[in-house]
């Protein structure tokens, strides 16, 4: 039995990203995460959503217990190249290779380096939304879910 279209966007659509959002480390400041964290979900993205303060054991931990696709990561304050190599290492020591994307006030001489790091892709404050969704799409085909 074959299904009308209208079952087969409803299937579709039913079948969602996970991804997990976060931020790193002492910076408190939350609200560009929670927009992005909406965004996603908007646009039909499971959103696993760990808020502030966090380290990247909790980010290692809950992206491995959640099974996401990809893991966004927010940081304003100034020690995202610490961070995220510690955050990327702890993957890699899980055996697992899940898509980081770094967001927040990043000097642009430091992008290469994150890249180099391993990291999927970094956003800059003013990345459009549509944008961020795109990426965030992009890195969960590459991990395979």
């Amino acid at each position: 039995m074959s299904l009308s279209v209208s079952e087969a966007v409803t299937q579709t659509k039913s079948v969602r990203r996970k991804v997990l959002v976060s931020k790193l480390g002492l910076d408190g400041h939350d609200r560009g995460a929670k927009v992005i964290a909406r965004a996603l979900r908007d646009a039909g993205f499971e959103v696993v959503y760990l808020g502030v303060h966090k380290t990247p054991e909790d980010v290692a931990e809950a992206a491995v217990e959640e099974d996401v696709a990809a893991i966004g990561v927010s940081i304003l304050s100034g020690s995202h190249l610490e961070l995220v190599n510690d955050l990327l290492k702890l993957l890699r020591e899980r055996g697992v290779n899940i898509p980081v994307i770094v967001g927040g006030i990043i000097p642009p001489e430091d992008v290469g380096e994150l890249k180099k790091l391993g990291v999927f892709e970094v956003l800059t404050p003013g990345t459009p939304l549509k944008k961020v969704a795109e990426v965030f799409e992009r890195a969960c085909e590459v991990s395979g879910t």
